[in-house]
């Protein structure tokens, strides 16, 4: 089992570059300048999954009006996110990172714990890259639910 190395305030993120939901890429580069969430979730359409990208969702003007991005990033192929988006009118890119490197690099793929046992996965976690490139907040092991409402108050 791999322990996750993980980020936090201050550090510069790693850089990405991954296919999205539109058929195009997205790149951590392409926020430059701006602030922009970056948040990674193990599986599209699964309840928990679902429950946060609505979140965010019914929660994209109000983290506009604080000049916030958001960028959802999972395993999932690229399909299965377009098939998410379509099912819940998703209004922000999502990114498929397959090979799990991007989760990796970010510490958000390693030994979690499941029901009590310990297994590898994907590790429920929510960035913020602020304008300068670097973290300005990094949470692990979030709950799916509520969780958004909690980063705004941060942010605000």
């Amino acid at each position: 089992m791999t322990h996750a190395h993980r980020l936090e305030v201050g550090d510069t993120p790693p850089a990405f570059t991954l296919p999205n939901d539109s058929g195009t890429t997205t790149s951590l580069s392409d926020y430059a300048g701006r602030r922009v969430i970056v948040y990674f979730y193990p599986r599209a359409n699964t309840p928990g999954c679902t429950k946060e990208a609505c979140d965010f969702r019914d929660s994209l003007a109000e983290l506009n009006g604080l000049d916030v991005d958001i960028v959802g990033i999972s395993p999932d192929p690229v399909d299965k996110l377009v098939k998410f988006r379509e099912d819940h009118d998703l209004n922000f890119p999502l990114l498929s990172d397959a090979d799990k490197s991007v989760m990796t690099a970010w510490g958000a793929y390693g030994e979690k714990k499941n029901y009590g046992k310990v297994v590898e996965g994907v590790i429920r976690s929510t960035f913020v890259v602020e304008p300068d490139g670097t973290i300005g907040l990094a949470k692990y092991n979030v709950r799916a639910t509520g969780h958004v409402a909690r980063i705004i108050r941060e942010l605000a």
